[in-house]
């Protein structure tokens, strides 16, 4: 997907963030500060996987879940994968679950992927990730990450790229 081709993701990505950002601060909140957003939308969400069998966000319940709204064609999302794939690896047993809703063609997903070794689910964006981003918060823009608690509470919402170092210090406080 050529940028020209990712201006509707963009788009719809900068309204929600407008709504979002007149209705709360741009300050994300910290583990202590209480939740962000409630899941009980985004528990009901389903998405494709790179298979296309769709996936319920349910299953993750329980788990430190990261939510990483991202696209192959974004520079700063492909610079924190590598990042995320190293947490996966280090916190899985802890119960940490990262989870990719990748923006974009599902064959350019599916090869990016593979080629960089992505550990953890990668679900297939459209409409539905951008309702999905909304019930998640989104302040416009990729990457776009939400850290929720094992209650199903977002405690910190990310828009821009989340180096490994600032994630774990987000992800000890919830293991």
């Amino acid at each position: 997907m050529t940028l020209r081709g990712a201006a509707p993701y963009l788009a719809v990505l900068a309204l929600v963030g407008l709504g979002y950002l007149a209705q709360r601060s741009l300050t994300p909140s910290t583990p202590d500060a209480g939740p962000l957003v409630r899941l009980d939308a985004l528990w009901s969400a389903h998405l494709p996987d790179l298979e296309g069998r769709p996936q319920a966000l349910e299953q993750w319940r329980g788990k430190v879940l990261v939510l990483n709204f991202w696209a192959p064609w974004c520079p700063p999302c492909r610079r924190e994968i590598p990042g995320f794939i190293a947490l996966q690896k280090q916190y899985a047993a802890q119960g940490v679950q990262f989870v990719g809703v990748a923006l974009d063609d599902p064959e350019r997903v599916r090869e990016f992927a593979q080629e960089h070794g992505i550990n953890y689910p990668i679900l297939l964006g459209g409409d539905a990730a951008m309702r999905l981003a909304q019930d998640a918060g989104s302040a416009g823009g990729l990457p776009y990450s939400v850290v929720f608690n094992r209650r199903g509470e977002s405690v910190n919402a990310i828009t821009g790229e989340i180096v490994g170092k600032r994630l774990e210090t987000l992800l000890k406080p919830l293991l």
